[in-house]
């Protein structure tokens, strides 16, 4: 009996924790999703398609085809259940290929997002969270531009190491911190919504009223317009990245991604029509914070409000898009596909601390960078080569794995369009308009080549590496995360897919 409790102490001390609940969920995914898109990519999206019809058409088919794209990752979160969300999808679909092919793909997406995408990501987030926050000192006093970019760039530093310090120092401080910031940020968007609702009771309808007007929609600045709109809603597999952290994942992740989805769709389209009751196309496209510009017009006196209300969604989001990244990098440590230490749970906070400061630093280098626009679609470029990678695998598990149980199961031909999707916004910018970012961004692909065949495949270690580790772990007090017999972790064994 002692035994026993002993064992239970040390699981407990060294295992990453289900503390996330239905409602927890949802929030997560409305807390990765509502961040700086909808403030910073609504003028980007109208400038791409030129009229205030197909802008309010772009935004529609983004939340439809993320949403599409989300009830497959939920089919399957049903047959993988373990977090780092496509990470995990590509070790098992791909486990049956040569032992060459098999682990790369796994390890392309965990070394771009862990090195590039996700602090990108979150360096996008803290510029703008920066931009906001200052907003109303800049308003107020006599602030030189180059004071107020300093400004920007310490905002955005100290906001870093706040969220950073959050992560890194409790998973129940971060569930509770994120679940307040979801209501604060929807409570924020229901302002801009009901002032842009009384804009139109007075009459305020003759920009919303020009439909499809000068539409400018072209081959070329079509996948800008659905970047920018796709940019918003990144954030919908959220609850799947931390599957190994939620309770009862099998019902909680569908249900998680059925709720919050379309509620996205709704806010972001209603936020655009109450922008255009007092902006017009050209002011919406020039406007450097539409929000702000939108409260100034409309809001009078209490016009401040949002500005804050913008802040405090932005630090939310980058809240959890860096707990959403530390999940990426424990599950790919643990494979071992990323320096092992990374996947090393904190004896007494329960966190993954090393992974928790990688991603700190990672981001504080992106933070330099500064350009949110060319960050963007870099990013939104990254991550739709990897859904449809992610619905390739999908469509391999329905023929290879077709005997693996699964609570879910959406009609093949989701898949396929979510695919076809993938590819056109892929091709069709490199073809029409080879921007230097998505060169970089496949150079960025082409880079993991280097790294995987000779510390992944051919398993070459340095005795630093061990070295290394050991400082690590008396550092920061860290362990790896303890085996058990949790059956909402265990993947299928092979024996049992094929019966």
């Amino acid at each position: 009996m002692e035994m026993k409790t002993k064992m239970t102490s040390t699981q407990t001390k060294v295992k990453l924790q289900r503390e996330l609940g239905l409602f927890s969920a949802v929030c997560l995914i409305i807390n990765s999703t509502l961040g700086s898109g909808i403030f910073v990519s609504a003028g980007s999206a109208l400038k791409n398609t030129g009229s205030v019809g197909m802008c309010l058409v772009i935004w529609v088919a983004c939340g439809l085809l993320s949403l599409l794209g989300a009830l497959s990752f939920a089919e399957l979160g049903t047959m993988v259940h373990k977090s780092g969300g496509q990470f995990s999808f590509y070790q098992f679909a791909f486990a049956d290929l040569h032992k060459f092919w098999g682990p790369l793909p796994s390890f392309i997406y965990s070394w771009v997002n862990i090195m590039y995408t996700r602090p990108a990501g979150a360096a996008i987030i803290i510029l703008t969270f920066a931009e906001y926050f200052i907003r109303p000192v800049s308003l107020w006093s006599s602030m030189t531009p180059e004071t107020e970019s300093t400004m920007k760039i310490l905002v955005g530093i100290l906001a870093l190491c706040t969220i950073t310090f959050i992560n890194y120092t409790s998973t129940k401080g971060f569930i509770k911190i994120q679940n307040v910031f979801t209501v604060c940020k929807i409570t924020a968007c229901l302002l801009v919504i009901v002032g842009g609702q009384y804009q139109l009771y007075m009459g305020n309808n003759k920009n919303i009223t020009t439909g499809f007007e000068g539409t400018t929609l072209t081959i070329s600045t079509l996948p800008m317009a659905f970047y920018s709109g796709l940019w918003a809603f990144d954030g919908w597999a959220s609850s799947i990245m931390v599957i190994e952290e939620i309770k009862k994942p099998q019902i909680n992740i569908l249900m998680s991604i059925v709720l919050a989805v379309p509620l996205m769709t709704a806010v972001y389209v209603l936020m655009n029509i109450s922008y255009l009751t007092v902006l017009s196309v050209p002011e919406m496209i020039s406007a450097p914070a539409v929000a702000v510009e939108f409260g100034t017009r409309a809001l009078g006196d209490f016009s401040p409000i949002i500005p804050l209300g913008v802040a405090i969604s932005t630090f939310g989001c980058a809240l959890c898009l860096q707990f959403q990244a530390t999940r990426i990098c424990f599950a790919a440590s643990r494979e071992g596909q990323m320096l092992e230490v990374f996947s090393y749970v904190s004896t007494k906070k329960l966190t993954l601390a090393p992974a928790v400061v990688l991603q700190g630093l990672l981001t504080f280098v992106c933070l330099l960078c500064g350009d949110i626009v060319t960050l963007i679609e870099f990013t939104i470029f990254m991550e739709w080569i990897f859904y449809g990678m992610t619905m390739v695998a999908l469509l391999m598990m329905r023929r290879t794995k077709r005997h693996v149980k699964r609570t879910f199961k959406v009609p093949i031909v989701i898949p396929i369009f979510v695919l076809f999707m993938s590819v056109v916004l892929f091709l069709t910018p490199i073809i029409a308009e080879p921007k230097p970012q998505f060169l970089i961004a496949l150079a960025f692909i082409l880079s993991a080549f280097f790294i995987y065949v000779p510390f992944v495949y051919q398993k070459k270690r340095f005795s630093a590496v061990d070295h290394f580790t050991k400082s690590i772990q008396t550092l920061m007090g860290v362990m790896p995360q303890e085996k058990d017999n949790d059956p909402d972790i265990e993947m299928c064994g092979e024996q049992q897919c094929r019966t």
